[in-house]
């Protein structure tokens, strides 16, 4: 005797081997047997075997004509097996019961399940307004099955490419769109990006980069509105310092410079000047609002996002030869020991004398010419005695931190000569030495100014957002804590407010501090465990490692594009660890199958097979040693 009964939502047929009142022993056309309660037992039958019985049903089953047998239907509840004899017009065999019972199961449209083989006719309006839904998820199922075949075919859909975007950004997964784009990934075994990017969604990787960073983070562009600057509430006096900046050639947002004036004593007085927005740029002003939204300038090669408007930069940038509001630190020191005797923190108007820039000088200024005082060296009066107390500085922060710091890594700057959205646009790298003298000497006053400004907040009690590290953590806080890599006692960004929001939030205190004393804690903008600052401090961490992340794609990106502009198939490159090397022409890190276990630093030559400017990876092979080459 077999038994047919329900299992995992279908029909299953098999041998009984034995029964109780409860359940039935059944082994199953595989051999495997089960136990089986009566409750999912639909009925007994002698003939044919199961295997038959499922197979004759579920053909006989397709030509049952639905229509016909909904119409045929009591309208009350009813059992398939009485529907069955009704259709037949006799006692149905076992094959045309359970052909019934698949056909009614088969469509929820028509027939509503009750219980174990009971079911009740949808009502008409029902049955109409389903039917609808059904024609329709058909057409929707063929529309999506044709989009799969184009895109399979090399077509992009106009319907997918009027979404391909958003596609990748903030998919809608439940849309058609999406699901035919994931269809056929599927069937074609690659990602969403890299398809649309084949199909022509986007004319070349770079555009599909950097559209997928504006979408995310600046969908609206990146555009200002016409906001206007407030006039100054104060008149700031003028500083009779001789005051020249140093950047890249490719600096708009002067951010910084420096004086110096060697006293009768043999000690110098050094000043540092930073730019001054925070005078119009004022909390929870519609200025405020949009620098906070972006936290920080963008940078990319041949272009960024600015934090501030243009008219903002235009305004408050150290530009040379033009009166500018700036916050000065100025610093009375020994330059042989670096000792300070003294600083004073003044807000007022200082004019650059020159904007000087890296490419011009960086070939002059040499260690050698800034220590001998008869080598030639321009700007020779203003730089030499800032180097030498440079020096020293940096010598007394090397005791504190207890080594001297390694800076003798090569970095690179990318220059584009043309169009940043053409991938065919020349690019340059220039190798800089990180520990080139004019870097160093800008940065040292960078350091001092922070950290001197960072004590003046703490010892005011006025709240300030501090960069620290101790045990090897590092992180951002409210506390005035030692950064022990750099060798301060503590580090608050402030030389940068045309830039980053940190730097401004700290102006508005340092301003504070300058203007009010000891009572600078009850008038500052942020008053002691202002929560606002914490989430500051959050929002800052999360977008400016966003935006560390976009540059490095991008450059990334314009180093595969130099290395193949420059035809280079062999490079030599140094072993970081494991298979991981970096190249020695171009900063570009990658890992390299196939490498054999050798030592840090081991020189060895690749050969470059072919580069992936989507995931942003080149094809290398091991050749072998560079000595050995």
């Amino acid at each position: 005797m077999y038994v047919l009964y329900e299992e995992d939502g279908g029909f299953k047929a098999g041998h009984i081997l034995s029964e109780t009142d409860a359940s039935l022993q059944v082994e199953a056309e595989s051999g495997k047997r089960s136990k089986l309660k009566r409750a999912n037992v639909l009925f007994t039958f002698a003939d044919p075997a199961p295997s038959a019985l499922l197979t004759q049903a579920a053909a006989d089953a397709e030509t049952l004509d639905l229509q016909f047998l909904w119409e045929c239907a009591p309208q009350e509840e009813f059992d398939a097996a009485a529907l069955a004899a009704d259709y037949y017009g006799h006692t149905p065999t076992a094959v045309e019961r359970t052909a019934v019972l698949m056909r009614l199961h088969s469509a929820p449209a028509y027939f509503h399940r009750r219980g174990k083989g009971m079911y009740r006719p949808a009502p008409p309006d029902i049955l109409e307004a389903a039917l609808a839904a059904l024609e329709k998820k058909q057409k929707q199922a063929e529309q999506q099955q044709r989009w799969v075949d184009e895109m399979a075919e090399g077509r992009l859909p106009e319907e997918i490419a009027a979404v391909a975007e958003s596609l990748l950004i903030r998919p809608d997964k439940n849309s058609q769109q999406w699901k035919a784009l994931d269809a056929a990934c599927a069937r074609l075994h690659k990602s969403p990006d890299r398809l649309l990017l084949e199909l022509g969604a986007w004319p070349h990787a770079l555009a599909l980069h950097k559209r997928r960073f504006l979408a995310t983070y600046f969908p609206r562009g990146t555009g200002f509105p016409d906001v206007q600057i407030p006039a100054l509430d104060r008149e700031l006096p003028l500083s009779d310092a001789e005051i020249y900046s140093v950047d890249d050639i490719t600096t708009t947002e002067i951010d910084d410079g420096l004086s110096v004036k060697r006293l009768d004593d043999g000690r110098i007085r050094v000043g540092i000047h930073v730019a001054a927005p925070g005078l119009a740029v004022t909390r929870e002003s519609d200025l405020d609002k949009l620098a906070r939204a972006r936290l920080s300038t963008v940078y990319m090669p041949g272009e960024k996002i600015p934090m501030q408007p243009d008219n903002v930069i235009a305004a408050f940038s150290l530009d040379a030869g033009r009166e500018v509001p700036a916050l000065s630190l100025y610093v009375t020191a020994d330059p042989a020991t670096g000792e300070i005797a003294e600083s004073e923190t003044r807000v007022e108007r200082v004019v650059l004398k020159a904007n000087l820039r890296h490419n011009d000088l960086d070939g002059q200024v040499t260690e050698a010419a800034l220590d001998d005082p008869d080598s030639e060296l321009p700007y020779s009066d203003w730089l030499r005695p800032l180097w030498q107390l440079a020096k020293s500085l940096s010598a007394q922060r090397d005791a504190v931190r207890g080594k001297a710091e390694n800076n003798t890594r090569v970095e690179y700057s990318f220059y584009l000569d043309g169009n940043p959205d053409d991938p065919d646009t020349p690019v340059r790298l220039v190798p800089r030495q990180r520990n080139a003298p004019l870097d160093r000497l800008v940065a040292e006053y960078m350091i001092l100014a922070n950290n001197l400004w960072g004590g003046l907040l703490h010892q005011h009690g006025v709240p300030g957002i501090y960069r620290s590290q101790q045990a090897g953590r590092v992180r951002m806080s409210t506390q005035a804590l030692p950064h022990e890599a750099i060798g301060v006692p503590q580090y608050a960004w402030c030389t940068s407010p045309l830039r980053r929001y940190v730097d401004l939030v700290n102006q508005w205190q340092l301003i504070a501090a300058v203007e009010h004393g000891v009572s600078a804690r009850l008038v500052a903008p942020f008053k002691p465990r202002d929560a606002d600052l914490f989430a500051i401090i959050g929002a800052f961490d999360a977008q400016y490692a966003a935006w560390n992340d976009f540059q490095n794609t991008m450059e990334r990106y314009w180093c595969l594009r130099w290395l193949q502009q420059q035809g280079i198939t062999r490079v030599v490159a140094h072993v970081l660890r494991d298979d991981l090397v970096r190249f020695s022409n171009a900063p570009l890190v990658t890992r390299v199958g196939g490498l054999p276990e050798l030592e840090r630093g081991a020189a060895v030559e690749l050969d470059l097979l072919g580069f992936d400017e989507l995931a942003l990876e080149v094809d290398c092979r091991y050749v072998g040693l560079a000595e050995q080459a």
